[in-house]
């Protein structure tokens, strides 16, 4: 059993990338064109969701969303990001139905929330001590 299903994960890209060529002579784009525009995408989705991780966190430490919503929607992205990555068309439309997929839909970061993670003004008491 865990040989089947190690043929089938090493079996994956090798289709993918015949699928990719098959595609790419329908459609009448290069193959190379399919494959660098997956690499960029995953690439420009795994730096943008590096840097919205770290303001999610900023919030959940704040108290202000859940950090379990947060950990859910950067795991979906990173895991498209790699989706995106590996060779192939097929691979591709993975990722994309994982972006669509409609988890964490609706509330968002508080609008006090997200003007502190900008460098806006805070609230708060203060007294100068000379």
């Amino acid at each position: 059993m865990r040989f089947f299903a190690a043929a089938i994960v090493l079996a994956f890209p090798v289709l993918d990338l015949l699928a990719t060529a098959r595609f790419a002579r329908w459609s009448g784009v290069p193959a190379w064109a399919w494959l660098a525009g997956g690499l960029v995408a995953g690439i420009a989705l795994l730096r943008s969701e590096g840097l919205a991780f770290r303001s999610r966190t900023v919030a959940a430490m704040h108290g202000d969303v859940s950090i379990l919503r947060g950990l859910l929607d950067s795991g979906r992205k990173v895991l498209a990001a790699f989706l995106f990555i590996l060779p192939g068309v097929v691979s591709d439309l993975f990722g994309l139905g994982l972006l669509m997929l409609p988890i964490n839909v609706g509330r968002g970061l508080r609008a006090e929330t997200a003007s502190a993670l900008r460098g806006g003004p805070l609230d708060g008491d203060w007294r100068r001590i000379e």
